[in-house]
């Protein structure tokens, strides 16, 4: 059960697979980047649902490199988990990969950061009910990644203004 008040980065891990189809594809024969987005997107606000209990809405994706593609008949691999905690927002990482079939091997596409903000029922953000329990010196790394992805945004949204 959930220490009160806290859930552990575990508690919102969510894994997904997809096969590439031909719908999936760009005319390169190569999976299109922003049907890759939409998934990523979609487990990315899972995670975080799982995490705050409530509904979720992005607010920003970070880190979206490609650094392999994928294609007809490959099967997409997605694991996501929350690494950090604010007031309203979470962010979660979100892993890619490409499974080669005959091996079981996952080779990397691309890791993501997206940005989650907990809304209420009239769509306005929302405090998340639950802290961020860091279990392991893995999960503190990702801790202080966030931080510095906070304080970058931060920076950057002070620069543009």
């Amino acid at each position: 059960m959930y220490e009160k008040g806290y859930k552990s980065v575990s508690d919102s891990r969510c894994e997904a697979y997809k096969l590439i189809k031909a719908p999936d594809l760009n005319s390169s024969g190569m999976l299109f980047g922003g049907r890759l987005l939409e998934w990523l997107d979609e487990i990315a606000a899972l995670a975080a649902w799982r995490h705050a209990g409530n509904p979720v809405t992005t607010a920003s994706i970070e880190h979206l490199d490609f650094k392999r593609s994928a294609r007809l008949n490959d099967i997409i691999v997605m694991e996501a988990f929350v690494i950090y905690v604010g007031h309203t927002s979470m962010e979660v990482c979100v892993d890619t990969y490409v499974e080669d079939q005959p091996t079981g091997m996952r080779h990397v596409i691309n890791r993501a950061f997206f940005t989650e903000v907990c809304i209420d029922k009239d769509g306005k953000p929302t405090p998340v009910p639950y802290g961020l329990k860091i279990e392991s010196i893995s999960e503190q790394a990702y801790y202080q990644a966030a931080l510095r992805h906070k304080a970058m945004r931060k920076k950057h949204n002070t620069d543009i203004m």
